[in-house]
């Protein structure tokens, strides 16, 4: 269902500036509580040793924040040259990089609240329970630090994909029905004899279309006795002039910022609504694994097992759910949205192309289509044998040798694993 998530998300800078704030609120009032409630309670180190115990682990936290800044750089860098740019932004957004983060920092900051309190006034104390709240942030600075470190386990390529396959599959999930569901596409005869009353555009910057109210469009056309068909979709980039909305056959005409304020637009795109972007993603892994400077088929390999099981999820789905009704069934309300083509073409012609050579590739994507062809219901067949054509083609243009040909043209899940006979 394409509907726009009613919260907002926390920035990431946020996280480490909550920890700021609430260490510094706790610096200030805690050791003050302990010291007017609970002037009884008293530790037996000395305040040399108290206020060289906090010395150091206030010191310990500037290295530490710093070593985290160093991996996270690492873990962005890495990403972006061995997988693709567009993964920085998911790895950079991880909650343990951020948290990590923030517990050092408030460490940090407790740590120099409580070493104003030793020995206040020339009273020879050093307060216990500030004392036992820095040792239990050192501690949980010290997980989050292992965290972190496990975390760049992330970056193995087996990891990486399935991040990026998960987050492909919940978009699935969340958009399409089964496949048994009925469609709601719109008969073609039912624009036609509609006039374009209202169109509206994108102003301003560039940005990428990342979600669509559907509920709210859905009652504005309601409310205008129109139809509203969207010109864009979730993915694409908006600039000034764009059109993003028609409305045919409306007797009102609802203004323009409202119609906008059911689009979500931001800097980048998103997994939300937008299930082309998984498969984005991991064709780009696949044809830099490709590239000559790196010539990894095995890599490609393995993003095409993702891609296999993205594609068998989406044949399996009925992807006809751009038209929206009314209550008494008037179409009110159109979304384009990608079809079975749509997705075969992104998921194959890319890594073909620079594949071709490549007979361990060539091999899996016999295979990979063969699976579908056997898995998915007769209606994706025909775009199947059509992309199985082209990927034939393309081996025996790539191979002059008959036998390299007959090689490439084994059907192997593994790309060069165990053989099967061709179909």
């Amino acid at each position: 269902m394409l509907t726009r998530r009613q919260y907002v998300p926390l920035p990431e800078w946020a996280i480490p500036l909550c920890y700021a704030i609430a260490a510094l609120f706790a610096g200030l009032a805690v050791p003050r509580l302990e010291h007017r409630f609970l002037p009884q309670l008293t530790s037996s180190l000395n305040t040399a040793v108290g206020l060289t115990l906090l010395s150091s682990i206030t010191s310990g936290m500037i290295a530490l924040t710093g070593i985290v800044f160093s991996l996270a750089l690492v873990m962005m860098q890495f990403s972006a040259v061995a997988y693709s740019p567009r993964l920085v932004l998911w790895v950079s957004r991880d909650p343990i990089i951020w948290h990590s983060i923030g517990i050092f920092t408030a460490t940090f900051l407790y740590a120099i609240g409580a070493m104003a309190w030793i020995d206040r006034a020339g009273s020879g104390r050093v307060p216990v329970v500030s004392g036992w709240l820095v040792i239990l942030l050192m501690l949980a600075s010290v997980g989050m630090l292992v965290a972190l470190i496990q975390r760049i386990g992330l970056l193995q390529i087996n990891r990486m994909l399935a991040f990026t396959g998960n987050l492909g599959r919940q978009v699935i999930e969340d958009m399409y029905p089964p496949f048994e569901t009925p469609s709601s596409t719109a008969g073609s005869h039912e624009f036609p004899s509609l006039a374009v009353v209202q169109t509206v555009g994108h102003s301003g910057a560039p940005q990428t279309l990342q979600g669509i109210d559907v509920g709210t469009l859905l009652a504005l056309a309601i409310r205008s006795g129109g139809t509203a068909e969207v010109a864009v979709s979730v993915g694409d980039t908006l600039v000034s002039g764009t059109p993003m909305l028609r409305l045919q056959g409306g007797r009102d005409v609802v203004e323009d910022k409202i119609w906008k304020k059911a689009f979500r637009v931001g800097q980048e795109r998103t997994f939300e609504q937008d299930p082309k972007y998984a498969l984005r993603l991991l064709v780009d892994i696949a044809i830099k694994a490709l590239s000559p400077a790196i010539n990894d088929p095995t890599t490609a390999v393995q993003a095409l097992d993702q891609i296999q099981d993205q594609l068998l999820r989406l044949g399996n789905r009925r992807l006809e759910v751009g038209a929206f009704r009314d209550a008494q069934g008037l179409l009110r309300v159109v979304v384009p949205l990608p079809t079975w083509d749509d997705f075969l073409r992104l998921a194959f012609d890319e890594i073909r192309l620079s594949g071709a050579t490549s007979v361990q590739v060539m091999r899996r994507m016999r295979a990979l289509i063969a699976d579908l062809i056997a898995t998915l219901p007769p209606e994706r067949h025909r775009a199947l044998e059509h992309h199985r054509k082209r990927l034939n083609i393309t081996i025996a243009r790539a191979f002059a040798d008959e036998e390299d040909k007959f090689e490439a043209s084994v059907e192997d899940r593994q790309g060069l694993g165990t053989a099967r006979i061709c179909r």
